[in-house]
């Protein structure tokens, strides 16, 4: 999907004013910790004040919220919102350094906090143990200044776009994928939005995530250290921000370019939210079909059942090599979604046999099984949260 942007020299700059409010005096002791910041004069004292009462969110602490959120903790921001369900794994470790080998199995909330509070014992933390949607976003929202969005999936970027809108505050945007690096600041009050950028999401399954297509992990820091230096600017005032313009960076060769990005004349005000699943195509949540589903105690079952001798089918994982290579379920078939979506592994794929299918976590498993369906196969199920679902049995090879 091609972004709508304008190739600059350079764009005009735009002040902004300072975000928040200077908060109390400082103590002698963030005097001295604060110290660095205080002797620039564009920060000072007052800037350092504004940060310490400042309220930022940051969504998802992973790959992009790991070193954003160690670098707001460092600067002194007083309050840090964090949003995430999800727990610690190994292959996380490569590029999310908030997180270390002892956090392995716990929630990450946890384990950012637990980092936060042993870098900066003076920051309050506040987590939310909740997945964004159109429920909860405008009241999770409505109490922080700024918001940090470093998610991999397009229906929760439209989301924080939509309720940034709604409410009238700025977020900074940051986006990975293998090498390559995207940074901008949104704010519909003063300038463009991320739709401005992307008005129409790509079809499902054209973009892989990072689960899926990898991500090189020193980007990470490199992108959330920038969205960190937004997110500072923005509260303090200083300098000039992102805003309406999209920094771009190609880690593989080093190189940083920048365009433009107008606000679109002709767009309609944001001012309601939408079913953001059936936005970026996929089924709405909780309207799944349950007879193209099985679950992971089922597929035991039949797996067991199979090697008794009681029952035929064929269990195809339709990831990548390398996955198949870290982890799979005993007894499964590697047949990657690429050969099946364009038909060149159709022929290696039995007709009149019960298929199950699996991927990660399941939407590249729904991707092959529609396309195993237009291809005349009938009897196709696939696994309910992919080999993550299984391996919460304790039952990987």
């Amino acid at each position: 999907m091609a972004p709508v942007l304008q190739t600059i020299s350079r764009p005009a700059p735009q002040t902004l004013p300072a975000l928040v409010e200077p908060g109390p005096p400082l103590t002698p002791d963030e005097l001295e910790r604060y110290s660095r910041h205080a002797l620039i004069p564009e920060i000072g004292v007052d800037g350092q004040r504004r940060l310490r009462n400042a309220r930022v969110l940051v969504i998802g602490a992973g790959g992009l919220g790991s070193p954003a959120l160690l670098y707001l903790a460092a600067a002194g921001v007083g309050t840090l919102g964090i949003v995430d369900d999800d727990d610690v794994e190994l292959s996380n470790l490569q590029r999310q350094v908030i997180h270390t080998v002892a956090d392995i199995g716990r929630p990450k909330l946890e384990s950012a906090r637990d980092s936060v509070a042993a870098l900066n014992p003076g920051v309050t933390v506040v987590l939310h143990n909740v997945r964004l949607d159109s429920s909860n976003v405008l009241d999770i929202f409505a109490g922080y200044d700024v918001i940090l969005d470093g998610t991999d999936n397009f229906a929760t970027r439209y989301l924080v776009n939509d309720a940034a809108a709604i409410l009238g505050k700025p977020y900074v945007w940051g986006s990975i994928l293998r090498f390559d690096g995207q940074v901008s600041v949104f704010w519909a009050k003063h300038g463009p939005n991320y739709r401005d950028l992307y008005p129409e999401p790509p079809a499902p399954g054209t973009v892989p995530s990072c689960a899926e297509g990898g991500v090189f992990g020193m980007l990470c820091a490199s992108v959330g250290a920038m969205m960190v230096t937004e997110a500072v600017k923005l509260v303090t005032g200083v300098g000039e921000t992102l805003l309406g313009r999209l920094l771009m960076v190609d880690a593989l060769t080093s190189r940083w370019r920048e365009i433009r990005i107008s606000p679109d004349p002709a767009a309609p005000p944001i001012t309601e939210l939408v079913d953001y699943d059936v936005f970026c195509g996929l089924p709405p949540a909780g309207e799944k079909d349950d007879g193209e589903l099985i679950s992971a105690d089922d597929l035991a079952a039949r797996l067991a059942a199979r090697e008794r001798g009681e029952a035929s089918f064929e269990l195809i994982d339709v990831r990548e090599p390398l996955e198949f290579e870290i982890a799979r379920i005993p007894g499964s078939t590697l047949i990657p979604l690429g050969g099946i979506k364009d038909g060149s592994a159709l022929g290696s794929i039995p007709r009149g046999v019960p298929l199950v299918l699996h991927c990660k976590a399941g939407s590249r498993s729904a991707q092959a099984l529609a396309s195993l369906k237009a291809a005349g196969f009938t009897d196709v199920v696939h696994l309910d949260g992919g080999i993550d679902a299984w391996a919460k049995r304790g039952a990987t090879s």
